[in-house]
């Protein structure tokens, strides 16, 4: 086995909690659409099976170091909002948690010496950067729009590349 029992347990706490994140992004996503807010909602929608293809990442990590994949029970996503802010402070906030528990993932395996562990997180670090700069910015968008100017935000996000 190429992997730590720690650090075995500590990626399947992670997949729970990136399929955690998938329904969150979809729970989001269809808030949006509820507004009529389709651009909005696409970008969310591409978050959530993103966050599947992270947890996908992870068992196949688990499965190729011999780990052990055991599925943790996925809590409840927040379905209502009280704004399309909320919505947004609610996936920054959720996006700087991720990156605390990657950044500790990434501990765990430098204190094991674990360098097959180290190099298959690093894509997992650098890809945080993207997840928080994304949402900081789409956030500070929706706060100079204000909530009489949401169809602000879907043009901003059409011209988005």
């Amino acid at each position: 086995m190429l992997i730590s029992k720690e650090l075995n347990a500590a990626i399947n706490e992670e997949i729970g909690l990136e399929l955690f994140a998938a329904n969150q992004y979809t729970n989001t996503a269809a808030y949006f659409d509820s507004l009529a807010l389709k651009t909005l909602a696409k970008m969310f929608y591409k978050q959530a099976s993103e966050e599947r293809e992270h947890a996908d990442k992870f068992v196949h990590y688990l499965a190729e170091t011999g780990g052990t994949v055991q599925i943790p029970a996925v809590k409840p996503p927040q379905a209502a909002f009280k704004s399309v802010e909320e919505a947004v402070k609610l996936a920054l906030k959720w996006e700087l948690e991720v990156t605390q528990r990657i950044n500790g993932l990434m501990t765990l395996a430098i204190e094991q010496k674990d360098y097959i562990a180290q190099d298959f997180l690093r894509w997992f670090v650098t890809e945080q950067l993207e997840e928080v700069s994304t949402m900081d910015n789409l956030l500070k968008v929706v706060q100079q729009a204000g909530d009489r100017s949401l169809i602000m935000i879907e043009a901003y996000l059409s011209h988005q590349g």
